[in-house]
């Protein structure tokens, strides 16, 4: 898993103004000596929301099965990345890929929402039959004589 590479807000404050003056991530990142995979984030951010790529943050929204189909298609289509991303109002642009490579695996199914949290009924214990009662008891049993066995001997080895 790769580390996150946070950068600070000054660092933010000098990039956006590199990138006002046409440089790209890589030519802002060597002018404020910070990592070129954090700057480029903050170009595509900058490419896409402009100035407010300092202002507004990336958050976990959630998007319609209907929306991803229609960027995926239109995206197949040819259309750019960045031209969708800007329409539909996503955070990133790498949603569009993310959700094309979904596509591509999974089809339809794999770009619908998945449930959250544990499924219903798994919560509620099974009924056990009154074999596999006994076959419990006789085993919990046999624990215990075991660990009374040991525990004698024990007692027993400090008389000795």
């Amino acid at each position: 898993m790769r580390t996150r590479i946070l950068l600070s807000e000054h660092q933010r404050e000098q990039l956006v103004v590199c990138f006002e003056q046409g440089m790209g991530s890589n030519a802002a990142a060597n002018v404020v000596g910070v990592s070129r995979d954090a700057t480029r984030t903050l170009y595509r951010r900058f490419q896409l929301h402009g100035r407010l790529c300092l202002v507004k943050k990336p958050i976990k929204q959630q998007y319609s099965f209907e929306i991803k189909k229609e960027v995926v298609e239109r995206h197949f289509a040819g259309e750019t990345k960045m031209d969708l991303a800007r329409e539909f109002g996503l955070s990133s642009d790498h949603l569009v890929d993310v959700w094309s490579q979904k596509w591509h695996k999974g089809g339809d199914e794999a770009l619908k929402p998945k449930p959250k949290g544990r499924p219903k009924g798994s919560t509620a214990p099974k009924q056990l039959s009154e074999e596999e009662k006994l076959r419990r008891q006789v085993a919990r049993l046999e624990a215990e004589n075991a660990y009374l066995k040991k525990l004698r001997d024990l007692r027993n080895q400090g008389r000795a």
